[in-house]
């Protein structure tokens, strides 16, 4: 087994069961104690875990404001990923977020490029690009620049686009989507309609966090692209589900 899978496993374990020993992961993996250990001072020097005697645990939660900033390099990965299916002459949907900004930055120079949002913030970022940028109308939350309600809602009823990148406030266990903005709920499961393929880019915070409103659930993408690390049970029962999963955690994520 290479590294990069064992870091994996590991993280996969840390998260599943918030601990692990170091002979535990020994027979587990089929390697050494002392390569276990060599494993974990990675994991530990890249900020994934935390070591303790004889094992490792669960990174423990650090403020929101230097936790938002941790989040910005997982979510570049994630928009990397998103970039890959966005080709020349594409329309595009981004959804408002700090996620599929960073897609926006990604694919700014696309040749070609219709682009659809209700961020003002993603907006502007096209505005000295070659790309056709549409804004939808409605009320502005003054806030974070995004456009939400009625007059968003009725405008994109004649829309018709090839992709659309989607962001959520929250994922539960049943991985349905949830959002804090009823407002959103609504105009996200109708702009969904409108396009062909839709993707959900979420990093693994949104795992953890609480909303109120459901959109819809993973089964309704296209594809899910995301940087958390599931159980081979969890994959098994979204294969079930016909839940379209990508990796965004790639080996320089990890270290």
């Amino acid at each position: 087994m290479l590294a990069a899978e064992r870091y994996i496993k590991i993280l996969e374990l840390i998260n599943r069961t918030g601990s692990v020993q170091v002979d535990q992961l020994s027979a587990i993996l089929e390697v050494s104690p002392m390569t276990i250990r060599r494993d974990l001072e990675k994991l530990q020097a890249c900020n994934k875990i935390e070591r303790c005697h004889g094992g490792a645990v669960i990174k423990k939660e650090i403020q929101f404001g230097s936790k938002e900033h941790d989040h910005r390099n997982e979510k570049i990965e994630i928009a990397k990923k998103c970039a890959e299916y966005v080709t020349p002459g594409s329309s595009v949907f981004l959804d408002a977020g700090t996620t599929t900004y960073e897609i926006a930055l990604l694919i700014q120079n696309v040749e070609n490029l219709t682009v659809l949002t209700n961020d003002l913030e993603i907006a502007a970022l096209f505005k000295k690009t070659d790309a056709e940028i549409v804004v939808c109308g409605g009320h502005v939350n003054k806030e974070n620049g995004r456009i939400y309600g009625y007059l968003a809602n009725q405008m994109i009823e004649n829309f018709h686009l090839n992709i659309g990148f989607f962001g959520a406030g929250s994922i539960d266990e049943s991985y349905n989507v949830l959002t804090a903005d009823v407002d959103k709920a609504s105009f996200n499961r109708l702009i969904m309609e409108k396009c062909q393929r839709t993707f959900l880019a979420i990093d693994e915070s949104k795992f953890t966090s609480k909303a109120m409103f459901r959109i819809n659930n993973f089964k309704d993408y296209t594809g899910i692209i995301t940087n958390k690390i599931y159980s081979q049970d969890e994959m098994g029962k979204m294969e079930d589900l016909g839940i379209n999963l990508t990796f965004a955690y790639i080996l320089s994520n990890i270290c």
